[in-house]
């Protein structure tokens, strides 16, 4: 389900049932330099994680993409809102980026980290292979998380 006014109220009426947020965080570098490879990256995590809200709809929330600049990274943000999402009511808080930095905490919050591939110049079947493939990397965490009580 997405955070979306549709998503919510079926969410609301199912709350029981899904038990997972999922968190794009996505970094925003506005450089000359790094814009590019910026836009390639947010491409890529949004429809990994769009890919995944489609595979696990009715388990999981993919709620809208955590965007920081580099002076606003910071380890904190992403506890707290873990913190509010536990005490919203899921068992299970996923981050999903393409930042290597994130994975300093992820012995504090479920960071998943995956290297960015550019999609932009894939046709359909192309990158949709590409996401099932990574889709497949990521199940094992899922999994394991989901089978802790």
């Amino acid at each position: 389900m997405y955070f979306n006014a549709n998503d919510v109220t079926s969410f609301m009426a199912q709350k029981e049932f899904i038990d997972t947020a999922i968190v794009p965080l996505v970094s925003i570098d506005l450089t000359s330099e790094k814009i590019k490879q910026s836009g390639a990256e947010a491409d890529f995590l949004l429809s990994l994680t769009s890919f995944v809200e489609q595979q696990f709809k009715g388990r999981l929330l993919l709620l809208p993409p955590f965007s920081y600049s580099t002076i606003l990274k910071n380890e904190e943000l992403p506890q707290q809102l873990e913190l509010q999402l536990h005490n919203a009511g899921f068992k299970h808080v996923f981050f999903i980026t393409c930042d290597h930095f994130w994975t300093n905490i992820g012995d504090v919050v479920n960071v998943i980290w995956l290297p960015a591939i550019p999609l932009e110049s894939m046709d359909k079947g192309v990158k949709n292979s590409i996401l099932e493939d990574q889709l497949r990397q990521v199940i094992p965490t899922f999994s394991t998380k989901w089978a802790q009580i």
